[in-house]
Order: C-alpha cells, then structure tokens, then sequence
C-alpha cells in the first residue's frame, strides 16, 4: 500500500475527522475564555484590590539598561500577573469541559436506562403468525 493511499485512509476516517472538528472549536472556545478572564473577570478583580492590572505584575530581575553601543537591553522580568491569568484561564476551561463531559455521561445513563422498543416483526414473521392464527381456529 502507498504511503499516499495510507494517509488518505487514515484521514477520512471518522475520529480523526471528529478530532479536527474538536481541536478547531477547543481554539476558538480557549480565546473565547481567555477574552473572558482578561476582560470580564480580571478588571472588577483589580479594582477590588485597588485598581491593580493583574497582566502587569512581574518581579524585576534586571533593570532595563543601555549596553556601550548605545542600544536599550530591555529589563529581564518574572510576570507571574500573566500567570495567574493563564491559571484563571485554565481552571474556567476545565469546569467547562468537565460540566459538559458530565452532562453528556448523564445523557448516556438515561439512554441505557430507558428499554428500547422491541423490533417491528419482519414480513416473514407477521405471514407465520398469519398462519399460526388460521390453524388455531381450525
């Protein structure tokens, strides 16, 4: 087998189509919440604690400075702001998809609950029981 027609078998399956579809809306659903937590959340969360940014916390580790040629060599920081943002960002996501995954096990649980239907009866069986039904009366 080509490695071509490999791939290409490999691709149209339905869990790798499935995959992509869920890796392209996880993207969108994650700016989504990270739009939500830097402009919704964080905000009322800084002016509570006295109009702080959270994005802008960082320990300085080196000063900005001006190397001999003249040239600024930017300030080397830690920016643990950015990171409990991330860590916001994170634990919002993760509800989500565990409130969703455990909404989808609830559905499951009532469909394997609830007894299916039996099976209409094939023309074979409705003409035997015809027939079951006309010696009966004989």
């Amino acid at each position: 087998m080509s490695l071509v027609k490999e791939f290409k078998e490999f691709a149209m399956r339905g869990n790798v189509v499935d995959m992509a579809v869920g890796i392209i809306i996880g993207g969108a659903f994650g700016k989504i919440i990270t739009s939500l937590v830097n402009d919704v959340i964080m905000p009322p969360i800084g002016l509570l604690l006295g109009n702080m940014d959270f994005s802008q916390l960082a320990i300085v580790l080196k000063k900005e400075s001006i190397d001999t040629a003249g040239a600024v060599v930017p300030a080397v920081t830690l920016g643990y702001g950015m990171f409990i943002n991330t860590v916001i960002n994170f634990l919002i996501i993760a509800a989500s998809i565990f409130m969703v995954i455990k909404a989808m096990n609830s559905m499951k649980k009532k469909e394997q609950a609830a007894p299916a239907a039996p099976p209409a009866p094939s023309a074979e069986e409705k003409i035997l029981t015809e027939i079951r039904d006309i010696l009966k009366t004989r």
